[in-house]
């Protein structure tokens, strides 16, 4: 769904165009050959909009859409994120603070956030649109945290997400980093409403004068059956363990044919990034509020830059495309308890946490659904 350039208010930020139209404030996400990675300018130009429309009484209904037809986010731009690491990850660690103030404040905005999550949605895609209050899915969606396959783990919000995901299925799709559908997104609690991409445009035209809910209701269609969820009951019996290891060892044992599938995608991620992840869902699912998650995806992001795991992932992946990262340690098992607890340890004076910066201290309403 390409963006319009009439009314009242049209600016254009190059990689995000920012429009009203009626009572609608539009955020079209405009990088579409990189299907709308995310850039540091990108994040603190849609931080400053919601900021600016939040306090406008003229603006009723705020709606997120990536230019192009491939998809919403492709999450943020690795290679920028890679180029940073190699010189030490300062830059990074700037980035992901703004990144993920910018998903607490999506989560707690105070008018209605309508994401269309059409197409690709990952990483943080789904941070600038599965903490919105109205989340919406197409039959292309396809959703999914894919961090552990570059050496690196679900942030943006997304440890939150999936460990409060029905029993294991958050697990699953952490340590694998496989995407879902629109139905599975729904199912699993990252999106609320499955509409046609054919009926998107008419959406878009309808919230500039009507009430979300009226809006929604026109179109929406019941979301077709989540093979996801009718997969639960394996899932939750292979994926119960706080080891990684043994989960794996459950997998490869499973008479299922896409558990043992699943055995064989985790062992091709980075050990580290996979146990470190699991720990990562394990820990967000004790914390009470997305700010607190945020604060620990924070600290884990940060260690992640400044490792060889992240470097070694995007290089395989992205740079080079040889396929075959050469991971360290190279299995499950050499992977320490002390080595993942590092991860989680307090910042030192230089890298202060997310709370230093203001984000803790924000009141989270993460029960808030309009409709």
């Amino acid at each position: 769904m390409g963006p319009e350039t009439i009314g009242p208010e049209t600016s254009n930020h190059e990689d995000v165009l920012v429009e009203r139209r009626g009572r609608l404030g539009h955020i079209v996400l405009n990088r579409p050959k990189a299907i709308n990675a995310l850039t540091h300018g990108m994040v603190k130009t849609i931080a400053a909009t919601l900021e600016r429309w939040e306090h406008d009484d003229s603006v009723s209904t705020v709606l997120i859409t990536g230019a192009g037809e491939r998809g919403l986010c492709a999450g943020g731009d690795i290679v920028a994120i890679y180029t940073d690491a190699k010189a030490g990850g300062n830059d990074s660690a700037r980035f992901w603070a703004d990144e993920y103030a910018l998903n607490a404040h999506i989560a707690r905005y105070s008018k209605p956030y309508v994401a269309v999550m059409d197409g690709v949605v990952l990483g943080g895609g789904v941070g600038v649109s599965a903490h919105g209050s109205v989340r919406v899915v197409t039959e292309r969606s396809r959703v999914g945290m894919p961090e552990t396959g570059i050496g690196f783990v679900p942030d943006v919000g997304g440890t939150f997400l999936l460990s409060r995901a029905p029993g294991e299925l958050g697990t699953h799709l952490g340590l694998t980093a496989g995407p879902v559908t629109g139905a599975d997104a729904i199912a699993i609690g990252l999106a609320d409403h499955f509409v046609p991409s054919e009926a998107l445009a008419g959406l878009a035209i309808a919230l500039e004068t009507r009430d979300v809910a009226e809006a929604i209701a026109a179109v929406a269609t019941a979301a077709p059956v989540s093979a996801l969820l009718e997969q639960r009951h394996w899932i939750d019996d292979c994926y119960a363990s706080d080891d990684a290891t043994e989960i794996v060892e459950r997998l490869s044992a499973s008479p299922v044919e896409a558990a043992r599938a699943a055995a064989s995608a985790i062992l091709a991620k980075s050990p580290t990034a996979v146990s470190v992840t699991l720990e990562s869902l394990r820990r967000a699912r004790a914390l009470g509020t997305l700010e607190e998650v945020l604060d620990q995806e924070f600290r884990v992001s940060v260690r992640f830059a400044r490792g060889t795991e992240l470097v070694e992932g995007v290089r395989a992946q992205v740079i080079d495309k040889d396929r075959t990262p050469h991971w360290s340690p190279p299995a499950l098992a050499d992977v320490s308890r002390s080595a993942i607890e590092a991860y989680f340890a307090g910042l030192d004076g230089s890298d202060p946490p997310l709370r230093e910066l203001g984000l803790s201290s924000m009141t989270a309403e993460q029960d808030r659904r309009t409709p």
